[in-house]
């Protein structure tokens, strides 16, 4: 019934995504899946949920917050260049004074960049080389590949990004499964609960299908682009390919390989 939504998913993410099953099975499973994940805990003062009053680095297992250099580079590139006393820290994760991380389940990926004023809840697992910008809303559950981005003002909410997803200008995500290459144009939101009670139920070529879940966004496969201010509705299915044009409302259920909706 449902189309190869995902070419690949990192390995570490690998039993979130059987091979049988709805796309939005890796869901049903994320809860469990982030509460046994392993966490190089945080130290208590990173995140006690107070605005950090300077930038920090973290590199294997170490925080540091004098002597630095930063090349503030476009991090999913790999061009954040961090140096304590003129020794390369490659691979270092740089939160920004002013971010707030709350818990210490916090995983922050090598080369992540957490910029000031964002917002991350436990527990959430940022990848490597992923930005996580100025005013960002992570409300936990959250898990991200890496080379992603979780723009200015964004909120997310109990949802996956795989690799090079990004959401990078005034989205929310609720619920929902970004593949790899997705792209949300600004003002992008992703639609997670019904206005009637009861759970999300997708409609397929074969009829309708009752997801058994009370929330639930969408679901993009690799490549899926939004244009500007694009909305959702609950239970979206969008192929790998699909786009969905600016300022269009997108009914929710299955949609065909590379769909066009205008």
């Amino acid at each position: 019934m449902f189309p190869t939504f995902f070419a690949s998913v990192p390995t570490a993410f690998a039993s979130l995504f059987p091979a049988d099953g709805p796309p939005w099975q890796a869901l049903s499973g994320l809860k469990p899946f982030l509460d046994d994940w392993r966490y190089p805990l945080l130290p208590a003062e990173l995140a006690s949920g107070r605005p950090l009053p300077t930038t920090v680095v973290l590199h294997e297992g170490k925080v540091y917050d004098t002597g630095l250099s930063i090349g503030f580079g476009d991090a999913t590139k790999g061009r954040l260049e961090v140096r304590y006393h003129d020794r390369l820290l490659e691979g270092a994760a740089v939160v920004m004074a002013g971010a707030v991380l709350i818990g210490r389940r916090i995983h922050l990926g090598a080369g992540s960049l957490v910029e000031s004023g964002a917002f991350i809840r436990e527990p959430t697992v940022i990848g490597e080389r992923t930005e996580v910008r100025q005013g960002a809303y992570i409300r936990g559950y959250c898990l991200t590949g890496n080379g992603c981005v979780v723009g200015h003002t964004t909120e997310v909410k109990h949802s996956i990004f795989l690799d090079r997803a990004k959401a990078g200008h005034f989205a929310y995500i609720g619920d929902s499964i970004l593949g790899n290459d997705v792209n949300l144009g600004a003002g992008t939101k992703l639609a997670n609960l019904r206005f009637l009670p009861g759970p999300v139920v997708v409609r397929t070529p074969e009829g309708p299908l009752d997801t058994g879940l009370r929330k639930l966004g969408a679901i993009l496969g690799d490549g899926v682009q939004t244009g500007c201010n694009a909305v959702t509705s609950p239970g979206t299915i969008l192929p790998a390919g699909s786009l969905l044009f600016p300022n269009v409302t997108a009914p929710s259920g299955l949609h065909p390989p590379r769909a066009r909706l205008r």
